[in-house]
């Protein structure tokens, strides 16, 4: 198990990127190289991405804790998943540093509801990482998607959202299909009044729509941001003004590796402006709340 009081710090939105049972689709390589021009990123230009067991050996020697999924958009993008069953096995075996999420397709219904149940209790997966850009849905559509998250409500999982602008399909002919008016944060303020209980992640900073989800995390008790995907350098003012304040307690870091590194992000959080008594609340101690770590217990060891 994650050893919570002595990590640098916890990483809330880590991917398993490359294919686990076979070679990379038709058109997964083209994909991942403009996904590494957006973020500027070389790794996955014209190489193979790291593996889970890599990502984990990358954030052991850094002692920092990761949250790590996949992205189950196979009836969008026409990608085999990576496999959530693996990925948790593999986390597993890593537990000393991986905290396993996954990824069910919402529009697989009871089908998926099963699945998210199955994976909560017999695997261990402690949240559920959703991209309705990449997966083609409204969060808010009850009948697209509600049979799977009433599922993570009743399992008691974390879920997160991708929120905001994609560098998914970004520069490509058409964005790759992707469609970024699923992903404004209001649509979660919904989720939130109908799944009160269900801690809910709003992942990057909701650009264009910043304010937006600044608002449903401000106003609404189980909603929380992670603040990955951008550079803290790039962090729009009010969106730094709600992390030193209102939202200190609600914000978390998070890379976006492997598009995004911790040693980059990290190193812009130092130079960013934010407040000495909250940098701890976002490195680390906001993500031991949210996982149902026992700090008290922690400090008294």
């Amino acid at each position: 198990m994650v050893d919570f009081a002595s990590i640098e710090a916890i990483d809330f939105h880590t991917h398993a990127e490359e294919p686990c049972c076979g070679p990379r689709d038709d058109g997964y390589t083209e994909f991942q190289a403009a996904m590494a021009k957006y973020f500027r990123n070389p790794a996955g230009a014209d190489g193979m991405l790291p593996t889970v067991e890599q990502t984990a050996a990358h954030y052991r020697a850094r002692n920092i804790a990761a949250v790590i999924f996949p992205v189950d958009a196979e009836r969008e993008t026409g990608f085999n998943r990576y496999s959530n069953e693996d990925v948790a096995r593999i986390a597993a075996e890593n537990d000393d540093i991986l905290i396993p999420f996954a990824s069910v397709d919402p529009h697989k219904g009871r089908a998926g509801a099963r699945e998210v149940r199955r994976l909560a209790r017999d695997f261990g997966v402690r949240g559920f990482k959703f991209h309705p850009t990449m997966q083609g849905f409204f969060p808010n559509d009850r009948a697209a998607c509600y049979d799977v998250l009433e599922a993570c409500a009743e399992e008691g999982v974390i879920t997160l959202f991708h929120t905001g602008q994609t560098g998914v399909g970004s520069g490509m002919r058409g964005g790759m299909g992707m469609r970024l008016k699923y992903s404004n944060p209001m649509h979660l303020d919904d989720v939130a009044v109908d799944f009160p209980d269900m801690p809910i992640v709003l992942a990057h900073p909701s650009f264009p729509w910043t304010e937006e989800g600044l608002a449903v995390a401000q106003h609404k008790p189980n909603v929380y941001v992670d603040m990955s995907g951008w550079s803290p350098k790039y962090f729009p003012e009010i969106f730094v003004k709600y992390a030193n304040s209102i939202l200190k307690r609600k914000m978390l870091f998070g890379s976006d590796w492997p598009a995004i590194t911790p040693d980059r992000w990290l190193a812009d959080f130092a130079d960013a402006p934010i407040k000495d008594e909250v940098r701890p609340l976002i490195l680390k101690e906001n993500a031991m709340r949210l996982l149902g770590v026992d700090q008290a217990a922690l400090s008294r060891a």
